[in-house]
């Protein structure tokens, strides 16, 4: 019987009757004490666990991968809710930034920690662009990573003194905060009461959204709560959006500057500015690459080409 050793002292309901009709419970050093307790086990240590059972035996451990669960006549696993290994990365996160873990961890900030979420932000979309499941899930995880350590700064009370709220918060918060604002900015799915006729497309989950948002962040402005801290070309991309749905004109999007008015031209045209001139970058990025390849090739030197030698090696 694998046991969940996330769950704590909790045993699956299709344990019970293997637990009454046996003639023996033992239990392995993995196995906490309060469910050898509550299971009736004995304890059996180091060669005993790994011995061939006895007859209507049963065998608890926490440990997936113990030997016995080959030869047994049946294994009975603990079930766990999607999402149950984020206690694994929450327990890491904590044994890092608790006394006696990582020094490194142990002096990082909120401000510290920013180049490192940016970076990995960027990596997952790297990821993405590339079509890469591989690296999709690696950095998946990258992001998760600041998202513990993050939180488990703010459990820590680590806040720069100019901060206005320094009230301490946790992992958990956070996600009953989440939960929270998916399930009120959602309540055709949740609620099947409420506004359920009103949202039938995409679209309209959009206006519904933007409605929701509005009114719960008690917004004045159709452009509050836009990140000014973002890439250029993505923040005037998101504020034509914003203004866009708004009902602002699009011929008063134009503020004179041939960038941002091409900008503007292009999210109303339906295209993402931002990922387009990405592409843009990483097809001349690709082209310069096959021109010094071509020079290499050639046996020249790529540091040293000159304008003809450029354009002669260029891709056609």
């Amino acid at each position: 019987m694998v046991l969940s050793a996330r769950l704590g002292a909790v045993l699956p309901a299709a344990a019970l009757p293997a637990l009454r009709a046996a003639e023996r419970v033992r239990a392995d050093t993995t196995v906490p004490e309060p469910l050898v307790v509550a299971a009736g086990a004995q304890r059996a240590h180091g060669c005993q666990a790994a011995a061939q059972p006895l007859w209507r035996e049963v065998l608890l451990t926490c440990d997936p991968w113990h030997p016995l669960c080959e030869h047994a006549e049946a294994v009975i696993k603990t079930p766990e809710p999607a999402g149950a290994a984020l206690l694994d990365a929450v327990a890491v996160m904590d044994r890092l930034r608790s006394p006696g873990g990582c020094p490194w961890d142990a002096e990082q900030t909120h401000t510290s920690l920013l180049q490192y979420l940016i970076e990995e932000c960027y990596e997952l979309n790297q990821a993405v662009e590339d079509a890469d499941r591989l690296a999709l899930r690696e950095e998946l995880g990258d992001v998760l990573l600041q998202v513990l350590f993050h939180a488990r700064l703010a459990a820590d009370g680590a806040v720069a003194p100019y901060w206005t709220d320094a009230e301490p918060f946790d992992i958990d918060a956070v996600a009953a905060d989440l939960v929270r604002k998916l399930v009120d900015r959602h309540p055709h799915v949740f609620d099947a009461a409420a506004d359920g006729h009103r949202v039938r497309t995409a679209a309209d989950q959009q206006r519904r959204w933007d409605e929701l948002k509005r009114a719960e962040k008690r917004r004045d402005s159709a452009l509050d709560g836009v990140a000014l801290g973002q890439p250029a070309v993505a923040l005037a991309a998101k504020l034509i959006s914003r203004a866009h749905r708004a009902g602002v004109p699009d011929d008063l999007t134009s503020v004179g500057d041939e960038l941002f008015d091409l900008v503007a031209a292009v999210k109303l045209a339906g295209d993402d500015p931002e990922q387009r001139l990405r592409a843009a970058a990483r097809r001349f990025a690709t082209r310069v690459r096959a021109a010094e390849s071509a020079a290499r090739v050639d046996g020249r030197d790529p540091h040293s080409l000159t304008a003809a030698d450029w354009r002669r090696y260029w891709p056609r």
